[in-house]
C-alpha cells in the first residue's frame, strides 16, 4: 500500500510541476501587458486563475482519458464504479486539490471512514485509482482460465 500512495504522491507532484510551468509561461506572457497598461489589480485574481486551471486540468484529463500526465507516468488510472469515467465524477473527486488543507482533510476522512486506498471524495464520486498492471494481470489470468 505504501508503494501505491507513493505512486499517487509522485503523480500529484508531477502534475503540480506541469501546472506550475503553465502558470509561469502564462504570467511571463501577460506580465508585460499588465505593466504596459498599469492594470496591476488583475494580479489580485491570479489565485482564482490558478484554482480554475487546477480544476480544468484534472477534470478534463481524468474525465476524457481516465488519467493525468502524472498518473500516466506512474501507471495509475481512475475509473468509476460503472467503469466509465465522467467529467462530473472527475470534477467532484478533484475539488479538494485546489488548496492543501482540504486535500489533507480529504485524505484523513478517506482513511477514517472508508477503504484506505480511497480519499473521501473518491468515495463520494464513486471512483477509485488503481495500478494499470492490476488490470493487465487480471485480464491475463482470465484468458488463461478460459483456455
Amino acid at each position: 500500500m505504501q508503494n501505491f500512495w507513493g505512486r499517487r504522491l509522485v503523480a500529484l507532484i508531477f502534475d503540480g510541476i506541469i501546472l506550475t510551468l503553465i502558470m509561469w509561461i502564462l504570467s511571463s506572457l501577460l506580465y508585460p501587458l499588465i505593466m504596459a497598461t498599469s492594470t496591476f489589480a488583475v494580479l489580485n485574481y491570479w489565485l482564482l486563475l490558478a484554482a480554475l486551471m487546477i480544476m480544468v486540468y484534472f477534470t478534463y484529463m481524468e474525465g476524457k482519458h481516465g488519467t493525468t500526465l502524472g498518473k500516466s507516468l506512474m501507471s495509475l488510472q481512475v475509473e468509476t464504479s460503472t467503469g466509465e469515467m465522467t467529467y462530473k465524477a472527475s470534477f467532484i473527486r478533484n475539488l479538494s486539490k485546489i488548496l492543501w488543507v482540504p486535500m489533507i482533510l480529504d485524505l484523513l476522512l478517506g482513511f477514517l471512514f472508508g477503504d484506505s486506498n480511497d480519499r473521501f471524495l473518491d468515495q463520494v464520486s464513486k471512483t477509485r485509482v488503481f495500478k494499470v498492471e492490476e488490470v493487465e494481470k487480471s485480464v491475463e489470468n482470465a484468458e488463461e482460465s478460459a483456455s
